[in-house]
């Protein structure tokens, strides 16, 4: 039998050499857009909105093939791209927040001049041919994409807009944790799993319970990653874990200090720290004004086809130029960035073939051992990466690694910014304190 490690390089392999090759041929695209694609001043607007990494990938595309006649509109609240994967480590782990934010400044650098232009601001609502802003402001557009995502707080994402708050904000959670004895995280999750792992590798003498409403952590995947991660935890780490329970979280906010959690035997027990890491709510409500019947009742994600156009009984036609992708969407795959990454491709492709008068014909087929895998760390330098096919076959490789700031500068490479940057300039600079941990 072939090993895990053999199994996970043939199907990566097998996916990424023919995307390489295809990024290659975009890449030759590209340079030869930059120098036909011309500004007109009666160019029509693709509007994206949200950045973060679905958003990211499509904007990058679109600078680099749309045709004379058509600019890219991004509009995004955020300052700084929040590199969400870094923020379980560095609620914890002090002196390495301010790079978990990223500058945009590298997006579609190289695009003709004039194609791009990014706007913070929040969108509120829609009309049939424009994107209605929180300022007052008003953008028109001929096509629009919606990769918008969704909310959850600390330690998930930050509330502030702007990168000196939100590293404020970190750092708050990391004095509280390292102010706190008896902590309770729950949600059993990745991002759960990773924060109370972290906490107690970095503080040992620390109380550390892991709460999680069903039978096994990291419930959306495969039965040997949850066996995998419930000894890690508890073997390796001394991690308490509590299954099949389901406690209110203090009603005032997400983290709460000196608070009680009442168990399902009615048991009550006070923790100095309580952190919940559960439940995402989608950023869909932008075309509630437009589109109500495209937001599911359900899940309240937005109903699209598998061209990832919106899909709603109340469109004027199927072939609507309304996208949306990534985690706000009801898509059917993974939501995981790497599926938001492919989403963007699919979207990008029925755009563009809107625009030459075609039918939109590519669809969204999610490759589940690619979108989904995961790296997920289990304290300073133990992670597993984790797969698993759509037939339940899997792979899993345990591995320990050194960096503790998880690899951040190859982010800012990988979104063109210049990691020697990441202090910030003298009028954003965000101090610093001293790693104690």
């Amino acid at each position: 039998m072939p090993s895990d490690n053999t199994k996970l390089i043939v199907k990566a392999l097998g996916f990424f050499l023919p995307h390489f090759g295809r990024v290659a041929v975009q890449r030759v695209a590209a340079v030869h857009h930059s120098w036909t694609w011309q500004d007109t001043a009666d160019a029509k607007n693709v509007v994206v909105l949200g950045g973060s990494f679905a958003g990211i990938e499509l904007v990058t595309r679109l600078a680099e093939t749309l045709p004379t006649g058509f600019k890219v509109v991004w509009i995004e609240k955020n300052s700084h791209l929040n590199y969400s994967f870094t923020f379980p480590r560095f609620s914890v782990m002090t002196g390495h927040e301010h790079t978990a934010f990223i500058p945009y400044d590298g997006v579609a650098r190289g695009a003709p001049a004039g194609i791009f232009t990014r706007i913070q601001d929040t969108a509120v609502g829609l009309t049939e041919n424009q994107v209605l802003l929180a300022s007052g402001d008003k953008v028109d557009y001929a096509y629009l994409a919606i990769a918008t995502g969704s909310s959850q707080p600390l330690p998930v994402q930050v509330s502030a807009t702007e990168r000196r708050d939100a590293c404020h904000e970190l750092q708050g959670v990391q004095e509280t944790i390292k102010a706190s004895q008896k902590i309770a995280i729950v949600g059993g999750g990745a991002v759960g799993v990773e924060l109370a792992s972290d906490i107690k590798d970095f503080y040992p003498d620390k109380d550390v319970t892991l709460i999680h409403a069903r039978g096994q952590l990291m419930s959306h995947f495969g039965k040997r990653l949850q066996d995998y991660t419930l000894s890690a935890l508890q073997d390796e780490l001394k991690i308490r874990v509590l299954l099949n329970e389901r406690p209110k979280i203090p009603a005032d906010r997400n983290i709460g200090t000196s608070a009680k959690l009442t168990f399902s035997d009615g048991r009550e027990e006070q923790f100095h720290l309580i952190i919940g890491c559960t439940g995402q709510r989608p950023n869909s409500s932008v075309l509630a004004s437009l589109l109500p019947s495209a937001i599911s009742e359900e899940t309240s994600r937005i109903l699209v086809q598998q061209t990832l156009q919106v899909l709603a009984t109340d469109a004027s036609s199927p072939d609507t130029p309304i996208f949306a992708f990534g985690d706000v969407a009801d898509h059917g795959g993974p939501r995981m960035a790497r599926a938001g990454w492919m989403q963007a491709g699919v979207a990008l492709d029925n755009i563009l073939a809107m625009i030459r008068g075609l039918k939109p014909s590519r669809k969204y087929e999610p490759n589940v051992f690619v979108e989904g895998a995961i790296k997920l760390t289990l304290g300073k330098t133990h992670n597993v990466v984790y797969a698993m096919d759509a037939d339940g076959s899997d792979v899993m490789i345990p591995a320990k690694d050194g960096r503790l700031d998880l690899g951040i500068e190859r982010a800012w490479k990988q979104f063109g910014a210049d990691f020697k940057l990441a202090n910030g300039s003298a009028a954003e600079r965000v101090e610093q304190p001293v790693n104690g941990a």
